[in-house]
């Protein structure tokens, strides 16, 4: 059986990232997203296993001593960390696996899966991300102020990705993500296809 690709996508908060995987996971097949580990608390609608396993800190820390991540990072004072179990057997059953996570984390998961593909996500501009962020009424004006600042930082990584989509309208950005990742399965050498194409060249 062929092995699933993993696609790691990295974005600033505002970019869009989050609608776009969960756009691309409704029109696309044989691929999810894992659902982080995470201390922050519960936002009104978030869903526990759905959106995220929400954790204590202390059940984070022992997960981290068991080994239990494929990498983690804290993030305006909370943990976020990715289950290297969960990866690596979804992948095994030829299934595709999106992580969500900032470059940090993304840096560490490039180290341990070098076939990975990652993908970054930009906003149009530094107002629309003011905007966004704004717009999701999720946030006070000092945690937005702060979040723009990260997000200055986090962007000048982009160059350490493969790919580089820009969402400006949503559903060219869309459709370029889901480009990548349909091309991604032609690149050779093709797993899975070894039978055929010893029946053509025989």
């Amino acid at each position: 059986m062929a092995k699933g690709i993993l696609f790691i996508i990295s974005a600033p908060s505002g970019a869009g990232k989050t609608s776009l995987v969960n756009e691309l996971l409704n029109n696309m097949s044989n691929i999810k997203a894992s659902v982080s580990h995470t201390t922050r608390d519960r936002r009104p609608g978030e869903v526990d296993g759905t959106n995220y396993h929400f954790v204590s800190r202390q059940q984070f820390v022992d997960m981290i001593e068991q080994g239990a991540f494929l990498e983690h990072a804290e993030v305006f004072g909370n943990f976020y960390g990715t289950s290297q179990q969960w990866v690596a057997d979804t992948l095994a059953t030829g299934e595709d696996v999106i992580l969500e996570i900032d470059w940090q984390g993304a840096g560490q998961v490039r180290h341990l899966f070098p076939d990975s593909t990652s993908i970054f996500i930009l906003p149009p501009s530094k107002q629309a991300l003011r905007e966004r962020l704004h717009n999701r009424a999720q946030d006070n004006a000092d945690v937005i102020d702060k979040r723009i600042a990260a997000a200055t930082e986090e962007m000048s990584h982009y160059i350490e990705a493969d790919f580089m989509v820009v969402n400006d309208d949503f559903d060219y950005a869309l459709q370029q993500l889901m480009s990548i990742i349909s091309a991604q399965h032609c690149r050779l050498p093709v797993s899975g296809q070894e039978e055929l194409l010893s029946d053509l060249l025989s």
